[in-house]
């Protein structure tokens, strides 16, 4: 009994380990797939941060992103702003639970800087997609 029960428990760890991970997938994917929702055209950049990320995309010279918590759920405060070199910023800010924005911003060929924020926490990208 002593060699099945120490293959019960591995097998028994492995499962748990597999149920660990499928969850955390989940978790993850929900909201990339509210965001690639939100905005069309295909991914250019994740712009990760320690409270959230920002997610940006790109289709036919327009820039579209949102600003996505790590924990979603729960009301804060959060924001998105795209802008488009020479241009203003184009912002969403408020109490959400789920994700800031969509903003989109006509780049055409020019850079743009992608701002986000979650619960007094951010990331800046800089001039990026020139």
């Amino acid at each position: 009994m002593g060699r099945g029960g120490a293959g019960t428990r591995r097998r028994l760890a492995l499962g748990t380990a597999v149920l660990t991970v499928a969850g955390l997938l989940a978790v993850a994917g929900p909201q990339e797939a509210q965001a690639a929702a939100a905005c069309p055209g295909r991914k250019a950049r994740t712009l990760p941060f320690s409270t959230g990320s920002v997610l940006v995309y790109e289709r036919g010279g327009y820039v579209c992103a949102v600003t996505v918590p790590k924990k979603p759920g729960t009301k804060r405060q959060m924001s998105v702003s795209v802008q488009a070199r020479g241009g203003r910023p184009v912002v969403d800010s408020g109490r959400y639970s789920y994700r800031a924005g969509p903003v989109t911003v006509h780049a055409g060929q020019r850079c743009v800087r992608v701002k986000g924020t979650v619960s007094g926490r951010s990331v800046s990208s800089g001039w990026i997609l020139c």
